[in-house]
């Protein structure tokens, strides 16, 4: 700021009293000179000029000292300008208002005529804060014109005034304010609660005297030596030291938000005595910050209360009751700490709309009309309800309520909250015992069908959900190791599944490998889903007996009532075909029941019907698809396909029936049929002159399994006049796992035969590469799962060169199927894989359509190792 004063009467600072007169009569001269008629016509325009000039200089000097007296005036806190020594220079009016003297008994006088107390080198510290660039502060007594004196926060600051190096200096009357801190720290000594201020190092700067008398500090004694944090051992509510960032005041400094009502423990380590207290912080900001410069706690001590209620908590903890209380005018809750533990929410429940979101449907409602005509003036309740807790765990809970006596308007409900859950659980157990499942210890069949028509027929119960599980290949572990590891498959299978359920609902095994799981969705429509995720998760990790490790999932189905019906069989039947569906999709899943999937099932049974009637009828043919020399595609040999026209569902894919036929049994029958007709084809097609033709027949387990499988091969053979050659029987990975004497003796007479004996699509089932050493067989065909990811796949190609060296290293002959591109044929070649077969040669052929491709392109020999 680099200010000068302008001419005003009211100024006394001598020099613009002396100056007005030599500018004044400047001018006249310059006037005289100007008009001076032997003064030359140019020095007259220049004289004339600088009389202007000068005019307009004198005019903004007058009006910048207008305009400074302004400003310096209106200023509301008094401001004097200070020179270096000492000297004021200049005074506002506020000052001459607030010292109460006229301004020429103050300006031109030392600073010590307002402050008679200041020390002789006052000035040295001022200085040296204001050259550093900083504004000195500082708290004085001033003394006004009567003598009397009053406080002023005075703020400095450097300023060049009149050319000179000056300080402006601006005092604050700050009266009221000490007023206010008597008076506050007056209340504060009057507070029955302690309180304590801290700065940000956590440093006392106050303790009042409730503080005093709850710390045990006496008069004598120092309060930041006797609240110093190293005399204390400080817990929280459970018992747990806390660290210092978990202080209440510390927490507050550092979020810059007011903690509240913190319950702690201190125990102090000499005295050896311990006081509860609650603690409330408050950050204190100092003006223009944007962090806390001090925290003031407030403490109140709750030893007593502690004690006494960690002796009702003790008694309410071993009874399993709590108390609660219902402020109807204030929907507030009050729940003790056992009421709080038994409902389990995830945070402190306060009103009534949160407890009962504790409570499952319909009991929600039910204690809800019970209040309700409470509050209308009836009598009391005592209801057993069942509910959830945060974490998924279910509850059962004896609740009494009645109006608090002596309330005339019944505006406060108080009673007792009790967890009934273990009498309940056995209560149920007991009653569920009678009609239990001998060896998982679940519900049978009639016990669930009579619990579900009870469900059924309640009306508080809106929806009702049945979970159809069926485990996926139990009948491979029951037919692999025998019916007692099935039977422990099925109590480990229970185990899991009531794991996974818990108290959602209630567990019925249904018959065989199949379970039931009843629950009510009308609270929660996501609780059969959720229940179908957990049952699914259970089954992750796979089944040991002893040193045998099976992975065996699950299918499930889900039915609701009343929309997928109102009646247990209807339901049951519905959640089936919903796990049926499942099961086919892709088995380790759930599926839910819509109409597609009825009229799926009455598709599948109209399958099933005309199935049986569809050899008798002459609905099969067979086509053929050639195997080839993947080096020049010669034909080798040929595979027979299955094809079904009905009169009524027209042409289906095998896949859609050959799982039924599967199912039914049929498929013996039918696989009867196919190898006779494959044998026939290959004596007309032998009688046409095209030579012997080696047809692979896929094989039923169910047709290996029977006993009379070779015997009916060697009659098929015969019949037509056929080598054993000539045919190629294709059996799944199952048969590895049958190490029964029946199973190598069939081998061994097909083999006899001159049979040529292939295990299909090799490693996509069980791979027991000890029992395929064992076994008699020819050849392993390679999956097209595995052929149609190579050779851009990793996996796939990691796959197929495991096979090829399988096959290599046991001598036995490889054939990939389902070879659709040439990157594919060129990867088998270079793998060694010496036939393939596939629509990159010929889909598959009507035998008119082999015998012209056989006619056209000769057939190679090339025989199993």
């Amino acid at each position: 700021m680099n200010t000068r004063s302008a001419p005003d009467d009211g100024m006394a600072n001598g020099r613009d009293a002396t100056d007005a007169p030599d500018l004044a009569t400047l001018l006249a001269a310059l006037e005289r000179s100007a008009q001076d008629p032997s003064t030359p016509p140019a020095q007259r325009t220049l004289l004339l000029q600088a009389r202007d000039a000068l005019l307009a200089k004198q005019h903004e000097a007058t009006t910048e000292g207008e305009r400074y007296r302004n400003l310096f005036d209106a200023v509301p806190d008094p401001v004097s300008i200070i020179a270096e020594d000492g000297t004021v220079l200049d005074l506002n009016k506020a000052g001459m208002q607030a010292y109460r003297r006229p301004r020429d008994e103050i300006v031109g006088n030392n600073i010590n005529v307002l402050n008679p107390d200041l020390p002789r080198d006052h000035l040295v510290p001022v200085w040296e804060t204001l050259n550093r660039g900083e504004t000195y502060v500082i708290e004085v007594t001033n003394m006004r014109g009567d003598g009397t004196r009053f406080p002023v926060e005075v703020h400095s600051a450097n300023i060049t005034f009149d050319g000179r190096k000056s300080i402006v200096a601006v005092a604050r009357d700050i009266s009221s304010r000490r007023e206010a801190e008597l008076r506050y720290r007056e209340l504060m000594e009057t507070l029955d609660k302690g309180i304590v201020v801290h700065d940000r190092e956590l440093g006392i700067q106050y303790c009042n005297g409730a503080a005093m008398r709850i710390f045990g500090i006496r008069e004598d004694q120092r309060v930041d030596q006797e609240l110093a944090l190293d005399r204390w051992h400080i817990v929280d509510e459970d018992g747990r030291e806390m660290a210092r960032h978990e202080l209440p005041a510390q927490r507050a400094l550092d979020s810059g938000h007011m903690v509240e009502s913190v319950l702690l423990g201190m125990y102090h380590r000499e005295k050896k005595q311990l006081i509860w207290l609650t603690a409330t912080s408050v950050p204190q900001f100092a003006p223009g910050a944007s962090v806390p410069s001090q925290v003031t706690t407030l403490f109140s001590d709750v030893t007593e209360l502690k004690r006494d209620s960690a002796l009702f908590d003790r008694a309410q903890s071993l009874a399993h009751i709590g108390g609660w209380e219902w402020d109807i005018v204030r929907d507030r809750m009050y729940l003790t700490d056992e009421a709080q533990r038994i409902l389990g929410a995830a945070r402190p429940l306060e009103t009534l709309e949160a407890v009962l979101l504790c409570l499952r449907e319909p009991d929600r409602r039910r204690l809800r009309t019970a209040l309700q005509l409470v509050t209308a003036g009836g009598t009391g309740f005592d209801l057993e309800l069942q509910g959830s807790q945060a974490d998924g765990h279910g509850f059962w809970i004896r609740v009494i309520g009645d109006a608090e006596p002596g309330d005339p308007g019944a505006s406060r409900i108080t009673g007792t909250m009790q967890d009934i859950s273990q009498d309940k659980q056995a209560e149920e157990t007991l009653r569920i015992q009678a009609r239990t499942d001998p060896l998982t210890g679940l519900m049978n069949r009639d016990a669930v069908l009579t619990e579900l028509g009870a469900r059924l027929g309640d009306p508080e119960r809106e929806r009702v959900a049945v979970l159809y599980i069926d485990l996926d290949r139990f009948k491979m572990v029951n037919d692999v190791l025998g019916h007692n590891a099935g039977d422990e498959l099925l109590v480990q299978a229970s185990d899991r599944i009531r794991g996974a359920v818990g108290t959602e609902g209630m567990i019925a095994r249904f018959g065989g490998d199949e379970f039931l799981v009843i629950c009510d969705a009308g609270d929660d429509p996501r609780r059969p889903e959720d229940l179908a995720h957990a049952v699914l998760g259970a089954f992750a990790d796979s089944f040991r007996f002893g040193k045998d490790e099976f992975a065996i999932t699950a299918s499930i189905g889900l039915a609701v009532a009343p929309r997928d019906g109102q009646r247990p069989q209807q339901l049951i039947q519905n959640a089936d075909i919903a796990m049926y569906d499942s099961k086919h999709r892709a088995r380790n899943g759930w599926q839910t029941f819509s109409q597609e999937l009825a009229q799926r099932q009455q598709d599948r049974l109209q399958i099933e019907t005309q199935l049986r009637r569809a050899v008798d009828n002459d609905e099969f043919r067979l086509v053929y698809q050639p195997q080839v020399d993947l080096r020049n595609g010669r034909v080798i040999a040929a595979e027979a396909l299955i094809r079904w026209q009905n009169h009524q569902l027209g042409e289906l894919r095998p896949d859609l029936f050959i799982s039924h036929a599967e199912t039914t049994g049929d498929i013996v029958r039918i696989g009867s049929w196919v190898l006779r007709e494959a044998c026939r084809q290959v004596a007309a097609w032998r009688d046409l002159g095209l030579g012997i033709v080696r047809v692979a027949v896929n094989v039923s387990y169910r047709q290996f399994a029977g006993d009379d499988l070779a015997d009916m091969v060697r009659t098929i053979l015969g019949e037509f006049d056929l080598p054993g050659s000539a045919l190629e029987l294709e059996f799944t990975e199952r048969v590895l796992i049958e190490d029964a004497p029946a199973t190598l003796r069939t081998f061994a007479d097909l083999r006899q035969l001159g049979v040529l004996l292939t295990i299909d699509d090799f490693g996509e089932g069980y791979s027991a590469l000890n029992y395929l050493r064992r076994l008699p067989i020819h050849g392993l065909k390679l999956s097209p799962l595995f052929t149609e990811g190579v050779p851009n796949n990793r996996s796939d190609v990691a796959v197929c060169q495991a096979v090829s060296a399988i096959a290599r290293s046991l001598g036995l002959g490889l054939v990939a199927e389902g070879v659709e591109s040439e990157a594919q044929r060129q990867f088998l070649l270079q793998l060694g894989v010496p036939v393939g077969q596939g629509f990159l040669f010929a889909p598959g052929l009507s035998p008119d359509e082999f015998a012209r491709r056989l006619a056209d392109t000769p057939m190679e020999r090339v025989l199993h190792a």
